[in-house]
Formats: structure tokens, sequence, C-alpha cells
């Protein structure tokens, strides 16, 4: 009996959880037919739509994208008209090109052709830009200078034309006739009735094909243009009079003017043709624009199709697997009841089990989210923030109580601990052959943060890194005040370098901050790790500078020796423009600097001392060097520079070149007025003791630059023009004056004993025996 009553309990209690589980497994099955059903629908509308009303849907839109298409095209094209008639009006093509020898006025035929290679830079679409000048001798600009003689009949039949500017198919090439090319054609100079000469903007047939193409949306088709006369202006097909074209043609011309779009047959192919019309200049020009229809639709009905197959397919699965599904997944559903009711029978107003557990996951997913986004997203940004700002002293102003509790607050631990900062420096990347190149600092840094992480992680319980994004980070430690601390800081940096050296092929040098108990003094500890990276040596690729043993050393290594000579042949080779001896000089200079134990600060502070020096030279050639370095700020540059291949790159990109070039802008024009200058000075001043220097000194420049430009203008070294100039002068004196030998001699700068041998050596015979010759003849 007592079992017989269990079985019947237990049987009442099934029959009451399964009309739960049949109104689960109903619901369950209704979301899966009202999911699977749409599709079905959406694939039955998407194939009735693709088979008749899609076609004339595209082919409204296919005409509204080639209208704008179309305007884009038009609007390239007027471009290209205003820029000629922009340039048709300017002064150089006035009336004055008929008159002038282009031959003997070089400078006004440079002008033209540079004026014309701006134009025909100006648009990609311009193949050539050319000027034709008629007259008794018609000259062509191509844009070189060149008479048109033999070419002036080509030239002539567009010139004849009763319009100033106007669009032509026209053959420049006599002995290929077909081969046009469309082209823009403005008489110069502009706005007058009887024009001397005109500008041509010959278009590429490749650009103004493949400008045609951007008027069709896909690629199959064809589009051209037509002038009203009927002529093919441009195509982007291989034959352009094709059969297809002539036919498209026929049809357009046959629907009259206007714009408008149709469907066309053609090979059993159907196409959607969308044609419209350009006013150009007197002219009205027509395109047309023709796609397979099948191109747009083919998609669309494979799509419609597919839709239709997986829909039916996933309505048939999900029906099989609601029922199988229905039978396992209430059991969890029922644990999960239980657990979020703590036992406790559930309200009878409640309608189901998933009305309880969406509430409850609501509200614990609220607290979760509440918790997690404190957690995982304020804490470790302000924690960043935060030791930033303190290694970089932005917190001096809080006190030592005040900082305790804000590391407290971010999950530090303080009480009885010592603090201790490394500033790990990233050399080398100039030797990298390729694999990080300057601009990649960022990317390097960030790798070689994520290795100091992890590998702190492993040694120490408490420890951040700061990212510094320029090849340097900085790691603070927190360690127990009564535990050493030497050996375990000492192994992790020599751990970290090896890691450096073998993940990234980077050498580093980490500098470690004497230890301090209080927070406050981190940014001083900081700081002076900092500046102890730059007791870097040079040759060195590794380095761990510990600034205890550091003072205790004192100032160990060799004495510094700044190398003034090369200093002095480098600035001089800078001011004499030989920019090959000053890449030699710069390159020594730096490999004096970076001697064998010689430290980074050294070197940075030599390389300063030489920009001093360079900028002075700079401002004493008549150069601003604010204008010439464009306002950057070379100093930082180069002590924020800490490699000397990088210190040497640097100075040339950002010295040697830009000045070298400034240099030899003003190098022609101002050497011909120099050497003027110093020619007027001999002169006047043959009669005195005239030396290279003096001269010099008095036109404003160095002796060697004087000697090495008077050769190149004159053709004459300054001691032979000067030695000519005299002897010319005693020749005068001899032939036309009483004066005695000495005299002469005193006149035109030279003793007697000297004068004699340099006359005799120079002309052959003595100043007495000139004299003689001279009278009797």
């Amino acid at each position: 009996m007592g079992n017989s009553l269990k079985a019947w309990l237990h049987n009442r209690k099934g029959r009451q959880m399964g009309g739960k589980r049949r109104f689960y497994r109903k619901s369950l099955i209704v979301l899966l037919l009202v999911s699977g059903i749409p599709g079905l629908i959406t694939g039955a509308l998407v194939y009735w739509m693709a088979g008749g009303r899609l076609e004339s849907e595209l082919l409204s839109m296919h005409n509204e994208q080639i209208q704008h298409r179309a305007q884009n095209v038009d609007d390239q094209l007027s471009n290209l008209e205003l820029m000629l008639s922009h340039w048709a009006f300017d002064t150089k093509f006035n009336y004055t090109l008929r008159d002038t020898d282009f031959v003997k006025d070089f400078i006004r035929s440079r002008d033209i052709t540079n004026t014309l290679l701006v134009m025909q830079g100006s648009n990609t679409m311009i193949e050539k830009v050319e000027l034709y000048v008629d007259g008794t001798q018609p000259v062509l600009f191509d844009p070189e200078f060149s008479e048109a003689s033999t070419m002036s009949g080509i030239y002539q039949g567009l010139l004849q034309s009763d319009r100033q500017t106007y669009w032509t198919q026209w053959a420049f090439d006599a002995a290929h006739p077909d081969d046009k090319e469309l082209t823009l054609v403005h008489h110069v100079p502009g706005g007058q009735s009887t024009p001397v000469g005109m500008l041509l903007l010959r278009l590429d047939r490749e650009k103004v094909g493949e400008l045609l193409r951007t008027m069709m949306p896909y690629n199959d088709g064809e589009t051209f243009l037509l002038k009203d006369t009927g002529e093919l202006y441009g195509s982007i097909g291989n034959e352009p009079q094709s059969d297809f074209v002539n036919a498209l043609t026929e049809v357009v011309n046959k629907r009259g003017t206007g714009e408008g779009s149709f469907f066309f047959d053609w090979s059993g192919k159907t196409y959607t043709v969308t044609y419209g019309h350009f006013s150009r200049i007197q002219d009205e020009w027509s395109y047309v624009s023709a796609s397979p229809i099948t191109t747009i639709t083919a998609p669309v009905m494979f799509i419609s199709k597919l839709i239709l197959i997986v829909s039916g397919s996933a309505l048939l699965l999900a029906a099989a697997l609601a029922w199988l599904a229905s039978r396992s997944i209430y059991s969890p559903i029922d644990r999960l009841v239980q657990l979020l009711t703590a036992g406790k029978p559930m309200p009878e107003e409640q309608e189901d089990e998933f009305a309880l557990i969406e509430r409850q996951w609501q509200h614990l997913s609220s607290e979760s989210r509440e918790l997690h986004t404190r957690w995982a997203e304020q804490l470790p940004h302000v924690k960043e923030s935060f030791l930033h700002q303190l290694l970089q002293g932005y917190l001096y102003a809080y006190s030592e109580q005040e900082l305790q509790k804000r590391m407290e607050r971010y999950k530090w631990e303080v009480r009885d601990r010592t603090y201790l900062v490394l500033y790990v420096q990233l050399t080398g990347i100039a030797n990298m052959d390729g694999k990080f190149r300057y601009g990649d600092e960022g990317l390097v840094t960030f790798a070689t943060v994520n290795v100091i992480e992890e590998l702190a992680s492993r040694r120490y319980e408490q420890s951040s890194v700061v990212n510094f994004h320029d090849l340097s980070a900085a790691l603070l430690l927190v360690v127990p005040s009564e535990e050493p601390y030497e050996d375990s800081v000492r192994a992790y940096c020599e751990e970290l370098t090896d890691a450096v050296n073998r993940m990234l092929q980077m050498q580093v040098t980490i500098a470690i901050s004497r230890p301090t108990h209080r927070i406050a003094d981190i940014p001083m500890a900081f700081e002076n790790a900092k500046q102890a990276a730059g007791y870097r040596s040079v040759e060195s690729g590794n380095g761990i500078v510990d600034i205890e043993a550091l003072d205790d050393r004192g100032e160990e290594g060799p004495e510094f020796t700044y190398p003034f000579t090369v200093e002095r042949e480098f600035v001089q080779a800078l001011r004499t423009g030989q920019e090959d001896e000053a890449n030699r000089l710069l390159g020594e200079f730096i490999r004096a600097l970076a001697v064998k134990g010689a430290k980074e600060f050294d070197v940075q502070q030599g390389m300063l001392h030489l920009l001093g020096s360079v900028q002075h030279a700079i401002m004493v050639s008549g150069i601003y060097p604010g204008r010439l370095f464009k306002g950057a700020n070379l100093y930082e540059l180069l002590s924020q520079t800490r490699e000397p291949e990088r210190l040497s790159d640097l100075f040339l990109d950002k010295v040697i070149v830009p000045f070298l070039k400034e240099l030899g802008e003003r190098s022609h024009s101002q050497t011909k007025r120099m050497i003027e200058g110093a020619m007027l000075f001999l002169q006047q001043h043959y009669m005195r003791d005239v030396s290279l220097d003096s001269c010099a000194d008095h036109i404003g420049t160095n002796p060697f630059y004087l000697s090495k430009m008077f050769k190149q203008v004159t053709g004459k070294n300054f001691i032979d023009y000067l030695t000519e100039l005299r002897l010319e002068r005693a020749k005068e004196l001899l032939r036309e004056s009483e004066l005695k030998i000495n005299c002469v001699a005193e006149q035109v700068g030279y003793q007697h004993s000297y004068f004699n041998r340099i006359f005799k050596k120079t002309e052959g015979i003595t100043p007495s025996r000139y004299r003689e010759m001279s009278r009797s003849s």
C-alpha cells in the first residue's frame, strides 16, 4: 500500500511538471517556426521581385548612378575648359608672341616652357600642352621650343576656326591620319578677334577611356561619347567603331534629344542603356552607357533561390531538433530555478520559470557589470595615470600620507616597503638591418614593455611599468623593506637584457635608482635614473648603470676631448658648399666624440656644440636658421637622440642638406655678382698691394671660395688675372710716358726687380727693350 501511494504521488508531480514541459516544448517549436517561416517568405518575395519588378527598379537605380557619374565627367571637362581659358588670358600669351625672337629671348622661351609644363601637370588626363604661334616663321612649344614650319599646315587648320575655344578630334601625325586625339583649343590672346596663336590641351586617350569607365558601375558593358554631328569622341572599348556601338548610336539617335534609359537586346544579352547630354563650348555631346542586366540581377536571383532552399531545410531541421532538445533541455532549467529560488516554491502569480530566471538574471547581471566596470576598466587606467603623474613629478603638492592612501586605494601594499625605479632605454634601432625602422619606436617600446611586465611579474609581487613610447620605459618595484633586493634586481636586469637582445635584437641600457622608503621621493629617483642612463658608454651595446655604484666610482673614465680642428674643417666645408667633404668630416667628428670610453652624454653635448657653431656660420652667410630649419627645435631633437648613427643621420637630414641646398640656390646669381665686384676691385686697386685675402675681405667671402668661383666664372686664376691687368697697364705706361722703369713698376704695384722678372717671363723681353721696340715701330 505504501509503495502504491508513493508511485501515485510521483506520477501526480510528474503530470504537474509535465504541463510546464509541454508549455516549454510548444514555445520552443513556435519560436523555431516563427524564425523559419519568414525566411521562406523572404526568399519567395525576393525571387518574385528579381523576376519582374526588380529589373525596372534596377534600371532606375542604374540610370541615377550613370547621371551622377556623368555629372562628375562633365565637371572634369569643365575644369579643363576653365583652366585653359584662364591661361589663354594670361599676359604671357599676348600679341608680342608674334614679334618675339624665341632663340634670342631664351628667358621668355624658358618661361613659356615652364608655364606649359605646369599646365600639363595640373591634370592627369592631359597628355601634352602645346602653344602654336603663327607668323612668317611659325613656332611650336610642345612644351619645348621648336620651329613648326614643317607642321604648320596641321595647326593652321585649327587656327582658322571662327571659334576662339572649342573641342575637336584632330590627327597631329600626318603619317597616321586615323590616330586622332581629343583636343581642347583656345586662341591666344584670349578675347581677341585676330589671334596670333593658340593653346592646345591634348588628352591622353587611355585616361579618357578610364574617365568614361567611371560612368559604368560594372566591369562588363560599353560607354562612349558622341558629338551632335554623330562623331565618336571617346570609348572604353578596344574597337570604338564596333557593330555594338554603331547599333546603340542608331537607337539613341532615333529616340531624339534629351536623356533617358531603355533595355537593349544584343547577341542574346539584355543591356540596360542610359544616355544623356553634355553642354560643351558651343557644342552638344551625348554620352551612352550600357551594362548587361544579367550582371545586375544574377546575384539577386541566386541569393533568392538560396534563401528558399536554406529556409525550407532550416525549418525541417528546426522541427526535428526542437523535438529532441525539448526532451532534455528542461532539466538544467529546473535546477537553475531551484538555485535562484533557494528551494522555495515559485510564486503563484508567476507565469513560468523564464520570467523568474529573467528577473534574477537581470539583477545579478547588473551587479556584475557594475563591479566588473569598476575593477576592469577604471582601476587599470587610473592606476597607470597615477604612476605616470607620480614619476613626472606632477603630484608634488601631495603629502606622503595622501600618496600612501591613494596607492593603497589602487591595490598597492605600501606599508614597510622600499621603492626602486628602473629606467630602461633601448638603442641600436639604426643597426636592425630592416627589422625595424625609424618611426617604429612606439611598436618596439610596446613589445619591450610587455617583456618587462612579464619578467617582473615572475620575480616581484608588486611592479608597474610606464610606457613613454620613445624607446624608453620606467619600472617601479615595490619590495619589502626587510628583504635584500640588490642581487634580485641585478639578476632581473640581466634577464631583461638577454630577453630583449634575443627577441628584438636591440641593446638595452638599464639605470637603477637609489632605493627610497618615501613615495614622495620616487620622482627624484626616476629623474636621477634617467640622467644616469646618459653615462652609457657609446661603444658598449648593453649597460646596467647603478647610481650608487656610479657614485662610488666617482669620475672614472677617459677625459673628454672636443675635436676643435675637425669642427673648423667641417664648418669650412659647409661654407664652401663641399657636400662630400662635409659628410666625411661629420663622420670623423662623431667618431672623435665616440672614442673608447666616451659617454652618451659627451656625444650629445659635442653635437649640440657643433650645432651652435654651424648655426653661427649659417647666420654669417646671411641665412636665417629659423626659416632654413622650418621652425624645428634642433637642440631638442639632438638632446632626445642617443645613438651616434641616428645623430649623424639627423644632422645630415636637418642641417647639412637644407643648408647646402639653400647655398646652391643662392650661389649662381650671387657668385656672378661677387666675381664682378672682385674684378672691379682689382681694376681700381691693382697698383696697391692686393692679395686674394684682401679681395675676399672686401667682397665679404672667404679666399678659398673666391679663388674657386673666380676660375669658374672668368676662366682664369685670380693671380693670373691680376698679373695680366698689371702688365697691360705697365705696357701702356712704357709706350706713352717717360717714366723710369722703377716708377712704372711702382705704378702697377710691383717692386722693380720682380717687375723685370715677371715682365720678361710673360712678354719674352725686358721692359726697356719693349719700350725701345714700341717707339721704333
